[in-house]
C-alpha cells in the first residue's frame, strides 16, 4: 500500500488563513442507511474518526442534517477536544423528514439555532467553516445570507461557505460575507461545475467536490487509463482522486466511508503523482464520457 499520509495531496488555506491538507474526510456516510439514524458498526465508525488524526486528516466535512445530528455527536464524541489544525465543517439549511428526504429550510432562526446546536454537538466554541447547505427558494436571499453575516459578527462561525450554487449565487452572497467554500457536485465522471470551479480557482475559494468518488469505474473500463492504473499501482477510485487533486489546487476532496479500510485506501490517493501526460489522458477519456 502507499504511504499513508493526507499531507501529501498538498495543503490549502480556507478563507487566506485556515490550513488544511487537500484530502479531506466527508462524515456522511457513518450514519445509517438512507443518512438516517446510527451506523450499523458503531464501532467500526468510531475507528474510521479515530483513524483520521493518524494519517493527516485534518479536514472534516460534515452537516446536521446527516443522521440527522448522528454524525457530529460521533465526531464529537470520537476526537473532541481535537488534535490541533483538525478542522471541522458542518452544514445547516437542511431539515428531515425520513431516509433519503431533504426538506429545504433557509429561515433564518432555523440556521441560527442549528449552527449553534453544531457547536454542541461538535464541542467546539466556535464554528471554523460552516455552509449553507442548499439555497432554500422560499425564503428571502438577504434574509439566508444576513444571518450568516451576522452570525460571523457574533462569532457563531469563522469561515463561511455554500452548497450546490452558481457563479451568480456566489457573487449575490458576497455582497453579505466573504464566500470561502463552494461544495458542488463534481467528480472525473461529472463535471457539470466545471464555471464554478474556475471561478473559485480564479478568487482563491476552496471547492469541495461532493461524490468526489465517481469515475472510478470509468477509470477501470478504459484502456489506456487502465495502463495508468498499472503504473501506479493503483485502484480506479484512486485514480479519480489522484485526477481530483491535479486538476486545480483550490480542489478539496472528501471521500467519505464508514470502514477504516476504505478510509485508507482512499487517503493513499494522495500519495499518487499523475504525470500531466496521465492528467491529459484521462481528462480526454472524462471528456468522452459525458
Amino acid at each position: 500500500m502507499a504511504q499513508l499520509d493526507a499531507s501529501l495531496s498538498g495543503s490549502f488555506a480556507i478563507g487566506g488563513d485556515l490550513k488544511v491538507n487537500r484530502l479531506g474526510f466527508g462524515a456522511m456516510r457513518i450514519t445509517g442507511k438512507g443518512i438516517w439514524g446510527p451506523p450499523e458498526d458503531r464501532e467500526e465508525a468510531i475507528r474510521v474518526l479515530k483513524r483520521l488524526p493518524e494519517i493527516g486528516v485534518d479536514f472534516i466535512d460534515t452537516a446536521e442534517s446527516y443522521g440527522p445530528y448522528i454524525s457530529e455527536e460521533l465526531i464529537g464524541e470520537a476526537l473532541a477536544p481535537y488534535d490541533k489544525g483538525t478542522i471541522v465543517a458542518t452544514k445547516g439549511g437542511l431539515t428531515r423528514s425520513g431516509p433519503n428526504e431533504w426538506p429545504q429550510l433557509g429561515r433564518p432562526e432555523f440556521l441560527r439555532q442549528g449552527a449553534l446546536m453544531s457547536l454542541r454537538r461538535l464541542k467546539l466554541e466556535r464554528l471554523d467553516l460552516w455552509q449553507l447547505h442548499r439555497i432554500d427558494p422560499k425564503t428571502p436571499r438577504p434574509d439566508q445570507f444576513g444571518v450568516i453575516a451576522d452570525m460571523q459578527k457574533e462569532g457563531i462561525i469563522r469561515h463561511a461557505g455554500l452548497s450546490e450554487v452558481s457563479v451568480a449565487d456566489i457573487e449575490e452572497a458576497q455582497k453579505y460575507f466573504k464566500v470561502t467554500t463552494v461544495q458542488n457536485l463534481y467528480n472525473f465522471a461529472n463535471r457539470q461545475s466545471e464555471e464554478v470551479l474556475n471561478y473559485c480557482e480564479k478568487n482563491g475559494i476552496g471547492f469541495i467536490p461532493w461524490f468526489p468518488l465517481a469515475g472510478g469505474e470509468l477509470v477501470e473500463g478504459h484502456e489506456k487509463a487502465r495502463e495508468i492504473l498499472k503504473k501506479h499501482n493503483a485502484s480506479g477510485s484512486q485514480i479519480a482522486l489522484a485526477w481530483l487533486l491535479k486538476r486545480s489546487p483550490v480542489m478539496l476532496p472528501i471521500p467519505g466511508t464508514g470502514k477504516v479500510k476504505h478510509l485508507e485506501d482512499n487517503v493513499a490517493a494522495a500519495a499518487l503523482e499523475l504525470s500531466d501526460e496521465d492528467f491529459a489522458t484521462l481528462d480526454a477519456i472524462a471528456g468522452k464520457s459525458k
